[in-house]
Formats: C-alpha cells, structure tokens, sequence
C-alpha cells in the first residue's frame, strides 16, 4: 500500500480533531475557572427556616454581584428540619452556576441533603457524612419515623442520585435501615443492589458476577467518612484544608468571597428560639392592656413583643400580609367582645379562631398539609400546641399581675388619679368619697378581671383578685390602693 500526505491526513483527522477539541475545552474550562470568583456560604448549626432564607439571599446577592462565580457550601451541621432542608435543595438546583458541597467538619442528616444537591461533593480529611433517618422525640428518647416519613425523603436522594451520578440504592442506604446494599463487581461494570435486586438477577447475569460484598447491613444506616465516600462515588476527593481544595479546582487564584449572615438574621434565628415566649407575653400584655384605662406600658410591650415574632417569620419567608391580617381580626373581635358584648360569645371565640390560625399560620410555608409530606402535619400539631401554650401561659401571667402586681401599682404611683369611667376617683379630693373595705356591692359588668361594679348606688372601677366574675355577682371589697378598688366574690 502506498501512502502519501494525503492517505496520512485522512487517516489521523478523525483521531486528531476529537483530541484538540478535548484539550480546547479542558483549557477553556480551565481559564474560565481562574476567572471566576469563588462565593462562599457557610451551612453550619441547626438547619431551620432562617438558613434557607440567608442561603436564598446569599445566591440571590451573589448572582447579581458576581455573574462569572462559582459557589461553594461549607457545611459543618447535625442537620434540622427536614421541610427546610427540602426548600434549601430545591433552592440549589436551580443555581444555573458550578455548585461545589465542600464537608469542612461533618454532613449529617438533613445536612447530607443539603451535601447531595450541590453539582459536586469535597470533604476535608476526617469528615463524615450519611445518616438520615428522620426522628421524633418522645419520653423514652429519639425515636426513628415510620415508612410514611422515609418514602419522600428517600424519593428526593434518589432524584439527586440521577443528577449527580451517585448510587442511588446507597443513598436511600442513609434514610431507611431496612436495606441491606451490597456492591456486585461485574466483567464489565460495578452496581450496588439491595438483597432483592440482587436475589432477582436474570442467571446470565448472575454468571458475569466476579465477586459481592455487602457495603451497609440490613438495620444501619450509611455513614461515611470521606475515604469510604470517595470510594464508594460521593466525594470527587479528599483534600487537605480549603486552601487545598481551590487548588484541585484550578481556582487558586479566583477571588474569594465570604458570605455570613447578617446581625438581623442572627437576630431573627434566635427569636425563632424563644417565640413561645414572645408570644406568650405578647398576648397578655395586650389583654392587660386592654384592661386597664390608657395606654402604656403592656400595649408597648405586647405590641413589640408579637411586631418582633412577625417581623422575623416575614423575614424567613413564612409570614405575610394574610396572616398579619388575620391576626389583626382577631385582635378586634376580641376588643369588641370586650368592651361592647356582654358576656362572652360569638366573637370572643371567633376572635380567638382568627388569632390562632394566624399566629400558626406565620410559623408554616403551607395552609393545609399535603399528605406527600407527612412531616407538615407534625409541623402543624407543634405549631399548635405551641401556640396554645403560649396563650395558656399569657392566662396564668394575667391572674398573676392582677392578684399581685396590679394591686400595688397605687401605693407606688402617687396622685392625683384620674379616670375616664363613670364613677372613679377624680382628684385625691375625691377619694373621700371611695366606698370603704368591707362595703358589699353587685357587678355591672363581668370582671375579667377588671370591669364594674355598684356600692351604695353608685358605679365604679373594680378589679378583682385575678378571677373572672360574671355580671350580676355579689362583691366585696377587700382592699383600696389610692384609686383602685380591689373586690372579691362575697363569702370567699
């Protein structure tokens, strides 16, 4: 056979073009790296609302600040709640940018959720990462979650799985302790089966088995330190430090860029903390508000203690316009019942409606639990019973400052006195004509506990002991501090 230049070209065109096109976009690749800026976001602590929102406002930040980035999660987390962790991954795949999962210390539970929605996965030497099983707690401790609560967790790792090129029966491997998952080494490929994919192999293929071991035992959950996950396909690489990790990446000479929540984050994730306790103030101060001639003191504080709860849910992206409004209805249905209704009926229980489902519904992203996510019905008996709580305890806080504290404001407040009721004490002059302790009366209006009540013919402002006294009920009056007048039923 004779050759020339020309029987050369076509012989090496077709293996050198593919070539040359695989070195110009390796480089290109490359120097597109180098010039991009490298955008931290630390994921560390409890995984809750107020991470999701800082990790959706740090992208959106970094999206406008740096178009050419690549954006790396430095996760060091026990994990949290799981409806969170959801709207975190949903959130990174949708990040059209390189997104790199880099394990600085450990990446468990909703934390190894977070770890697999990243495009790829790094861990610092010594990290682990695995065990998902969604948990509960009861008397007895922690206590793993039913079949109804792994079937959703397990369908989202299966759907990173796809994405990302792991495997995906080890990845359900960390949710539910019920499978065992072996790796199958065949002629031509390795897969890793659970027992019955494995028990079902068609026989030829059972012939091409060159051996099997058993990588997570039926009853544990996977764990992994990060040689086993590089091993197993998770981890691209174990690396030294960060400093280490830019360097494998080619991005040793990017830019980069730290993104740390801010002091009104911080604040609104440690409110998330104590709002039981907000709210459980907020409720009495403003029934004691309410109560009592004027405005001050408890208005201020119960409106700033339930403004800061609301403040911090509108932050995280639960509350909004719908549940203020809703809160805002309550709060006027209960004013009516208060000083216009007698008694207490239709709209002091309607009042009370609208102010719980508002109040839970700026604790939840979701009205009605969807049964695909079964968590969210536990999330909204929490949020129930600690919202219920909340009022329990602003009841017991009202009964406390009325029988103890209330009574004593007169002899620390000098007069004059002044009073925009019927009948009340005018001037210091006029406190003569206070009917004295012992005097026996009947309530005009239902003491709850402050209301009215008539001695001797005339009408006045009373408080009770901290009881709610119906109207029409026998008094006496038990103690006068400067212009208050302090009642008790009669014959107690």
């Amino acid at each position: 056979m004779k050759f020339n230049l020309r029987t050369l070209a076509t012989l090496v065109y077709p293996i050198l073009v593919p070539l040359l096109l695989i070195i110009t976009s390796t480089s290109a690749e490359q120097d597109s790296t180098r010039e991009s800026t490298v955008v931290v976001i630390p994921v560390k602590g409890t995984v809750d609302q107020g991470m999701a929102a800082f990790i959706t406002r740090s992208l959106r930040d970094a999206a406008e600040e740096y178009p050419q980035r690549v954006v790396i999660l430095e996760i060091d987390t026990y994990g949290g709640q799981v409806d969170a962790a959801f709207q975190i991954v949903d959130t990174m795949l949708n990040v059209k940018v390189p997104t790199i999962a880099y394990v600085k210390t450990k990446a468990i539970s909703a934390g190894t959720l977070i770890a697999l929605s990243c495009s790829k996965l790094y861990m610092k030497n010594n990290t682990t990462i695995g065990d998902v099983a969604p948990l509960t707690y009861d008397n007895d401790g922690p206590k793993m979650l039913g079949e109804k609560f792994q079937s959703p967790i397990r369908a989202k790792f299966r759907t990173l799985a796809k994405r990302n090129g792991y495997p995906e029966r080890l990845t359900e491997a960390m949710v539910s302790e019920g499978l065992e998952v072996s790796k199958v080494t065949f002629r031509d490929t390795i897969r890793y089966l659970d027992s019955t994919e494995l028990a079902g192999l068609p026989a030829k293929e059972k012939k091409n088995i060159i051996s099997t071991r058993v990588i997570v035992k039926k009853g544990e959950l996977l764990t992994m330190d990060d040689v086993e996950a590089n091993d197993l396909g998770f981890s691209k690489k174990s690396v030294l430090d960060f400093e280490d990790l830019l360097k494998i990446m080619h991005l040793e000479k990017a830019e980069v860029v730290h993104f740390d929540e801010t002091w009104s984050e911080t604040f609104v994730r440690i409110i998330g903390g104590i709002a039981p306790i907000l709210l459980m103030i907020g409720f009495a101060a403003l029934y004691i508000e309410i109560r009592t001639p004027g405005f001050g003191a408890p208005g201020i504080i119960g409106i700033t203690c339930l403004a800061v709860v609301f403040l911090a849910q509108y932050m995280v992206g639960l509350a909004d316009y719908t549940e203020l409004l809703l809160v805002a209805i309550g709060i006027i249905l209960l004013g009516i019942e208060v000083f216009v209704l007698p008694g207490f009926g239709i709209a002091g229980f309607t009042g009370i409606f609208f102010l719980l489902v508002g109040v839970i519904l700026s604790f939840q992203n979701f009205v009605i639990p969807s049964p695909d996510l079964p968590w969210q019905s536990d999330i909204l008996i929490k949020n129930l019973l600690m919202v219920s709580g909340s009022m329990i305890g602003s009841l017991l806080l009202i009964v406390l400052f009325f029988k103890y504290l209330f009574p004593k404001i007169g002899t620390l407040i000098n007069g004059p006195y002044l009073t925009a009721n019927l009948k009340g004490a005018t001037s210091v002059d006029d406190q003569k004509r206070l009917p004295g302790v012992g005097t026996t009366g009947t309530t005009s209006t239902a003491l709850r506990p402050a209301g009215k009540a008539e001695f001797e013919g005339d009408i006045w402002d009373v408080i009770s002991e901290g009881d709610f006294i119906d109207k029409n009920v026998p008094v006496v009056i038990c103690q006068i501090n400067g212009a208050k007048i302090i009642v008790r039923r009669r014959g107690n």
